[in-house]
């Protein structure tokens, strides 16, 4: 027994310090040596749990995937319109990239190494879902296809871990992907989203309709 938790604790270890360095430097820039280094012990005793740096980023993506689900399965969601749940589940995405560093190596180890389980797989079928929804509820414009709204979706999910991986080149403090993004929401909602009691073609200045404010107060840590 002690063995099997001094086991579990080392593989932990390596897939902690594997998950650093993936998300810092891609799965081409990553180096078992590397990794055995930050995790404070050999290569051969990495090795002995993770054979190949192909199964180290399986396991680091796996544990991103898994992190990324438990957070979704305890966001409180049901109470708000459709839209806005997509709203609250982005920013919530972002708040994990921000937050934990597996997560992160997992967006950029599914773009790196495109595969049949990919870090989007989490939540891409709930924004598909809901985004079905906002439109047949008339939160969308008509010229609003869901389908399109999900590609914008993932490109402001992607850019989100770009924008925290250029702040680590920078050597600069993590911060503010959350709120950027919830100011970027609020840009986009005032072009897509349909005002019930008001014109359909809202301009640069107006805002959403008061039911679909979506970005306020947003989800918490």
């Amino acid at each position: 027994m002690v063995k099997q938790e001094r086991a579990l604790r080392t593989r932990a270890a390596v897939v902690t310090a594997a998950s650093a360095e993936f998300a810092r430097a891609g799965y081409d820039g990553t180096s078992l040596s590397r990794i055995s280094q930050l995790a404070g012990m050999s290569v051969g005793a990495l090795t002995f749990h993770f054979r190949t740096k192909r199964e180290l980023a399986d396991a680091v993506q796996e544990e991103g995937r898994s992190l990324t689900l438990a957070a979704l399965d305890v966001l409180p969601l049901e109470d708000r319109p459709a839209l806005c749940q997509v709203v609250d589940l982005t920013l919530e995405l972002a708040r994990l990239m921000e937050e934990e560093p597996p997560v992160r190596a997992a967006v950029r180890l599914s773009r790196e190494r495109p595969g049949p389980v990919s870090w989007s797989h989490a939540w891409l079928p709930v924004v598909h879902r809901l985004l079905d929804e906002a439109y047949a509820a008339g939160q969308l414009r008509e010229s609003a296809r869901s389908a399109d709204v999900v590609t914008l979706v993932e490109h402001l999910t992607d850019s989100a871990e770009v924008y925290l991986r250029g702040r680590v080149a920078d050597e600069l403090e993590f911060g503010n992907a959350v709120a950027r993004l919830q100011l970027i929401w609020k840009l986009v909602l005032t072009g897509v989203s349909a005002d019930p009691v008001g014109p359909r073609h809202l301009t640069g200045t107006e805002a959403p309709s008061p039911d679909l404010r979506c970005t306020a107060p947003g989800p918490t840590a």
